[in-house]
């Protein structure tokens, strides 16, 4: 009931992406890759968000369980309040220098302004994004999972249907080309937001707080807000600044290897919803249990979603390296980045099992205890001390193909897998920290 629907609503944001790149490729591989590493800034913003709102579902989650719902809005109101505030530090350099930061993934000239031009406009839609996402989070902790899935389906259709008008120029609209893109991804974002308000205000649900309702927070509620939700937020950033780091490898070897490896992120993405859901799910279920001091059916339910995940990732992976071709396929591309995407999938699917493990153990487990500031350790510096060096010497100094450095930025996963499963096992997690909070 509640991995299924946050699979579904990550495979149509997923699908969206995937449609926004096949039309910006038929614009050419500089657009593909414009836009493409334009959406860094987002992949970073979008993980510091992510760190908030997974940060407010870990004590949101404990204090349903807890049937807490004063401290679950003064949750809401402190992360409302940071993802606004972060959101700035985006908005702010993308609006108003947009081109220097696009020379920081790219040093092609065309690419840089093509990314410019997008990242200028598409910035705008950030803080929308972060009030949604946090908001989403929240309801999710408390087992609302199916509202979010329709409100994104009307940002998405939103989303399309202006791609469509404002990338080509239909119905008499002007064809902007990624600037079109960029104005529907701003308009579905406002959308969205909207979409949450008046389901959480017009059918006065649990989050429909008064203004002060968010605020006012006891000395214990920030204690265990930072012990807790900090290391989190941290540990996204984080990651995702060392995942960044990967594209400005990529953005070294050419507009063909940043097409190849967009396109095949693209389907990765879409691969990657089933194992959100279930990490997702892992946070609700453990969380509400922890919170109510169940945690010897927390352990018992931990070790069934471990065990799921691991077959569903050993599936997933062979059909992404069988089918590799039929997917790389429905893009517009040449032979060679056709080729290098296919070889992209084919890591990929070899790395899956321990890629995917990893987010359900941490994200979904070991978060859901508490026990962040070990998944800061571990999520940082695997990726800053073997990810990050070992995508620049592939990229930069053996001047390998984008597949092989692929590969090689993929192993921090590998190792990363091992560390998290005997941290699982040292059952640190299991704590109730609902539990002494006023």
């Amino acid at each position: 009931m509640i991995a299924v629907p946050v699979a579904a609503q990550a495979l149509l944001n997923t699908v969206t992406n995937m449609v926004d790149t096949m039309m910006i490729g038929t614009l050419g591989e500089t657009a593909i890759a414009g836009v493409g590493l334009a959406n860094k800034v987002f992949f970073v913003f979008n993980l510091l968000i992510f760190g908030i709102a997974s940060g407010s579902s870990v004590l949101s989650a404990q204090f349903w369980g807890n049937h807490d719902l004063k401290n679950i809005r003064k949750v809401l109101g402190l992360s409302l309040i940071l993802g606004l505030a972060g959101s700035l530090f985006f908005v702010l350099p993308g609006f108003l220098i947009p081109k220097t930061v696009m020379r920081i993934f790219t040093d092609s000239p065309a690419s840089s302004g093509t990314g410019a031009a997008y990242l200028r406009l598409v910035c705008l839609s950030y803080p929308f994004t972060a009030v949604t996402n946090i908001y989403v989070a929240v309801m999710r902790s408390m087992g609302r999972v199916k509202t979010p899935v329709v409100t994104s389906m009307i940002a998405i259709f939103v989303n399309i249907l202006l791609n469509y008008t404002l990338i080509f120029g239909h119905f008499g609209a002007p064809a902007l080309g990624v600037t079109g893109a960029a104005i529907a991804t701003f308009t579905a974002r406002i959308v969205e937001m909207a979409s949450i308000f008046i389901y959480v205000y017009g059918w006065k649900t649990e989050l429909a707080a008064r203004f002060s309702e968010f605020f006012g927070y006891s000395s214990s509620l920030l204690k265990e807000y930072i012990r807790t939700s900090l290391p989190v937020i941290g540990n996204e950033f984080m990651w995702g600044l060392g995942v960044t780091m990967y594209s400005l490898a990529y953005g070294r070897m050419g507009d063909t290897a940043v097409a190849a490896i967009t396109i095949s992120q693209t389907i990765q993405d879409m691969i990657m919803v089933f194992f959100q859901g279930v990490a997702a799910a892992a946070t609700v279920i453990l969380g509400n249990e922890l919170g109510a001091g169940r945690l010897k059916e927390a352990e018992e339910d931990a070790s069934r979603l471990l065990w799921l995940q691991i077959a569903m990732s050993l599936l997933l992976a062979a059909f992404c390296i069988l089918t590799r071709n039929l997917l790389v396929g429905i893009y517009d591309v040449s032979e060679t980045v056709f080729r290098e995407a296919a070889l992209c999938m084919v890591v990929y699917g070899l790395f899956l099992p321990f890629k995917m493990t990893n987010l359900v153990t941490i994200v979904g487990i070991l978060r859901s205890g508490g026990d962040t500031r070990f998944c800061l350790l571990l999520d940082s510096g695997s990726v800053w001390l073997i990810g990050v060096p070992l995508s620049f010497l592939g990229a930069l100094v053996l001047k390998l193909p984008i597949h092989l450095v692929f590969a090689m930025t993929l192993t921090e996963d590998a190792v990363k897998f091992f560390v998290a499963w005997w941290r699982y096992t040292r059952k640190k997690w299991l704590k109730n920290l609902a539990a002494g909070i006023r």
